[in-house]
């Protein structure tokens, strides 16, 4: 049984940065669940929409659906454990309220999109600018998203190098699955009824 370490302030989490691009097609994949919700679900959509943004995270083990498609995982750094849904909550709070923007009476999408762009912005430029990768939500949940084959409770420091090549495979084994997947339709198609 491994043993819990608290992090101490300063120390620094002792993961290396998530791939960029990977983070981004974890959150553009859950966005695109949450807004399938919506639209599939009628009137309890942006309700059910605004809880899976919140609570994605904790849902398998640190991953959301988009983050176990992509690889990459949340992990609450004082016990290097995977994020639980209070630290999805947290680290998506951000986020939470760009939907309850769109809620608004009269503004709606206006309000959304405005919310979007601006809390957006800030998230990302902050998460473009630490060294590690962490953005406001972050560091209200104290967590890190790393890299999915990085273990939870053993960190460690990657090169840059290293962690362009892993993000690089990722993307590479993603359009893989992608040319098979439109290869059999379009096969399928030929094929006719």
């Amino acid at each position: 049984m491994s043993q819990l370490r608290i992090v101490r302030e300063g120390e620094g989490s002792g993961y290396p940065k998530a791939s960029l691009l990977l983070r981004a097609g974890a959150r553009i994949s859950d966005v695109l669940i949450a807004w399938a919700l919506f639209y599939a679900t009628g009137p309890a959509g942006v309700v059910l929409a605004l809880l899976y943004i919140l609570f994605a995270d904790g849902m398998l083990q640190g991953q959301s659906l988009g983050k176990k498609l992509f690889g990459i995982k949340v992990v609450y750094v004082p016990t290097r454990s995977g994020a639980r849904h209070r630290d999805s909550v947290l680290r998506n709070a951000p986020f939470g309220l760009i939907v309850i923007l769109s809620m608004m009476p009269e503004l709606g999408m206006r309000a959304f999109f405005a919310g979007l762009v601006v809390i957006g912005s800030i998230e990302a430029l902050q998460c473009i600018r630490d060294r590690e990768g962490v953005r406001l939500g972050d560091t209200w949940a104290q967590t890190q998203v790393i890299d999915g084959k990085v273990q939870a409770d053993q960190p460690q420091r990657a090169t840059t190098q290293q962690q362009e090549a892993r993000a690089t495979g990722r993307l590479r084994d993603l359009q893989d699955m992608q040319h098979r997947i439109s290869s059999a339709a379009a096969a399928e198609n030929r094929e006719g009824p």
